[in-house]
């Protein structure tokens, strides 16, 4: 679905895109990188307004967040394209696509809305693909969502502008944002994108009180350096300690086939080195079977919230956020 664009400058004839990081100019007839965004005679429009090419009913765990509203469901939506090339992506097949090459459905906000009452979802996602690619469909929902008592949720590789971020802050309430890595030759290389700005939204977003968690997906021989998870580790807990942090298996993938599974013990060790470092809430993902996606009490290591898979198999934790044990405070969001 076509509508004009918000965000832009113009340009001599040319147009300056200002919705993410990457701020294209576009040639009259041409679209930006991320190909859902085009020059027609001066005026951008998005092309996917409303165009979803998933949509589904997820356990929030998903995402994943694992502190925001555990047990929940989010009416998850995603569309076409991105910002970001990685080789390794698991939705190539709808983040790399022409829009025209695969089937869409238009959901419009309001439609959007009445389907995650009617699925009792606690919150609406965009996700899937890069929801800024869509930015000025999810703007408009998620201020409808709140309107609805829905909470709003972004799962993102963080590469939005300051200004895209700012505009809809006031009405996002929770990110998982996917750090690629910690070193700007990661991104460079592997999704031609750069890795200040991504630090610099990560901290905005705490700044503006949203529920953020951070995952890092642990590439063997690309970002699983000691360096490498040092440094990452010492940014989140530069930001904020209670932020929970995920390090999550590689499996051979798309462009990257050739490139083994991340071992169970580089993503352990990098769990050990985040609570050394004083991170609150670390977990290890894709690894079925382990304990590294079930939440401890920080301070005594008691059993809160046993995950079997994307569902709550043991929630003790009481209705004040206290650790049953010990009475520590616990950093989630009922």
């Amino acid at each position: 679905m076509k509508k004009e664009a918000i965000l832009y400058e113009k340009l001599d004839g040319m147009l300056n895109c200002h919705v993410c990081n990457r701020r294209c100019v576009i040639s009259p007839g041409k679209t930006g990188f991320c190909g859902m965004r085009e020059n027609d005679q001066g005026i951008m429009y998005s092309l996917n307004y409303a165009s979803a090419s998933s949509v589904a009913v997820d356990p929030i765990e998903k995402k994943p967040l694992f502190h925001f509203f555990p047990g929940s469901l989010s009416f998850s939506l995603g569309s076409v394209g991105c910002n970001f090339r990685c080789p390794y992506c698991q939705n190539w097949a709808i983040s790399q696509a022409d829009l025209h090459e695969i089937g869409t459905r238009n959901i419009l906000p309001d439609e959007a809305i009445k389907l995650a009452l009617e699925n009792d979802c606690k919150s609406i996602s965009w996700t899937y693909n890069e929801p800024t690619m869509w930015f000025e469909y999810t703007y408009d929902s998620a201020k409808l969502a709140h309107e609805n008592n829905l909470k709003t949720v972004y799962v993102t590789n963080g590469y939005m502008s300051s200004e895209s971020l700012e505009l809809i802050s006031p009405y996002l309430d929770a990110a998982n944002v996917d750090m690629k890595g910690m070193s700007e030759k990661f991104y460079q290389e592997l999704c031609q994108a750069h890795l200040e700005p991504v630090l610099e939204n990560i901290q905005t977003m705490h700044d503006h009180d949203i529920h953020i968690e951070l995952t890092n997906l642990v590439i063997p021989g690309y970002n699983d350096s000691k360096e490498d998870l040092k440094l990452l580790v010492e940014f989140v807990a530069d930001v904020d300690v209670r932020i929970p942090l995920h390090f999550t298996r590689f499996y051979p993938h798309y462009q990257m086939n050739q490139v083994p599974p991340t071992p169970v013990e580089t993503l352990e060790k990098a769990q050990k080195m985040a609570l050394d470092a004083g991170v609150k809430y670390v977990y290890v993902g894709n690894v079925p079977g382990s304990d590294g996606e079930n939440t401890r009490c920080p301070e005594c290591s008691e059993l809160l919230i046993r995950r079997d898979g994307f569902s709550i198999g043991e929630n003790n934790l009481k209705k004040d956020k206290k650790c049953p044990e010990c009475g520590a405070e616990i950093d989630i969001v009922f």
